[in-house]
């Protein structure tokens, strides 16, 4: 599967008529597309956006053959700067012992007004003892 392309979907109804995937392998790399609290259940909370997102993207993964464990890099943005810290700390509890680089950046919007936190994540497959 070196260089052939798998694509992800989550079933969002932006993927098709934006043109993206939820996510894409090749080879042993997997690139999450920007992920967002999928049913807009938790409105003003930040951190349970964080974590609704963060379960779409590990559902992604474990689909096509990943973990959380394999991410190494991590892109999250939020619309308010006093939302850093409860997103921050939700990314700790997810990836605490796996320590990606990541990226913290406060946008002004995102595509709808009730989105406060949104998270992408890139994953190297590896090996398993």
């Amino acid at each position: 599967m070196s260089g052939e392309r798998l694509r992800v979907s989550s079933g969002s109804p932006w993927e098709g008529p934006y043109g993206y995937s939820r996510a894409i392998v090749v080879g042993d790399s997997c690139w999450v597309a920007g992920t967002t609290d999928p049913g807009g259940e938790h409105v003003g909370d930040p951190a349970a956006q964080a974590r609704a997102a963060l379960a779409t993207i590990e559902r992604a993964l474990l689909e096509v053959g990943f973990s959380l464990s394999d991410v190494v890099r991590t892109r999250m943005y939020v619309t308010d700067a006093d939302f850093a810290v409860p997103v921050a700390a939700v990314h700790g509890e997810v990836f605490g012992a796996v320590r990606p680089a990541a990226t913290l950046v406060v946008v002004t919007a995102l595509i709808e007004p009730e989105l406060v936190v949104e998270i992408e994540v890139d994953a190297v497959r590896t090996p398993r003892t």
